[in-house]
């Protein structure tokens, strides 16, 4: 008798199953993405450091497959650690609040910044976004790794900053596509008619550009509805 396939659980059940730290350790963009690719069968279930071996033993009991070894290309299992911000070498670049995937540090433009403990996942994603050097990660739960350093509720809690994070950026994105359209479309306006006249390569030229920006906010306007 011919051993059953593997399960092929939902996406979204392999999502849960991942601890929501967004640290793209795993290869793919996000926690969701890798449980994607799990499903899909185009993803090893061992690729989640933060997860560690805990993790794999849960994505192992929800797709049918053996557990293995944390893959060390992807990073270790350890402590949890938390951004700190060195106050004194901060120069409010705002790079780390862009690079936060969960939104938890805060500061403004040429302002020292400061991290959100309870917010911070550990994804590491500010340090080298940081171009003087001046974020450490600092383990936080001396002895603890993987599931036993954070729990379900911080998992949870850690998805829906991700999700409002996505939100605001596509919505500043959308924003920013409108604006220079409105700024074409004003330039254009302001041209003088014989420059038009004159120069029908010019016009073209300016069309296509406003064109291309409304394309881009009309399909912004067309995924959100």
């Amino acid at each position: 008798m011919k051993p059953l396939p593997p399960l092929r659980p939902p996406a979204e059940a392999l999502d849960a199953a991942l601890p929501q730290t967004q640290c793209t350790r795993c290869g793919y963009p996000d926690c969701n993405g890798y449980a994607h690719a799990i499903a899909a069968g185009e993803a090893d279930i061992n690729r989640c450091p933060p997860g560690g071996a805990e993790g794999i033993a849960r994505l192992a009991r929800l797709s049918g497959l053996p557990p293995q070894p944390l893959d060390a290309s992807c990073g270790h299992e350890g402590p949890r650690a938390l951004a700190v911000i060195d106050e004194a070498w901060c120069i409010g670049c705002t790079l780390c609040i862009k690079a936060c995937p969960v939104d938890c540090i805060i500061g403004a433009p040429k302002r020292m910044h400061t991290v959100i403990d309870d917010q911070c996942t550990g994804c590491e994603l500010c340090v080298p976004a940081c171009p003087v050097d001046c974020i450490a990660m600092e383990p936080v739960t001396p002895g603890r790794s993987g599931w036993q350093a954070w729990s379900a509720e911080q998992a949870d809690a850690a998805r829906e900053r991700y999700a409002f994070h996505r939100l605001r950026v596509e919505r500043e994105s959308r924003e920013n596509d409108e604006r220079l359209a409105a700024k074409a479309a004003a330039k254009l306006a302001d041209l003088p008619a014989h420059s038009l006249h004159t120069d029908p390569a010019v016009l073209e030229r300016k069309r296509a550009v406003i064109e291309a920006a409304l394309q881009r906010a009309r399909a912004r306007r067309d995924k959100e509805s």
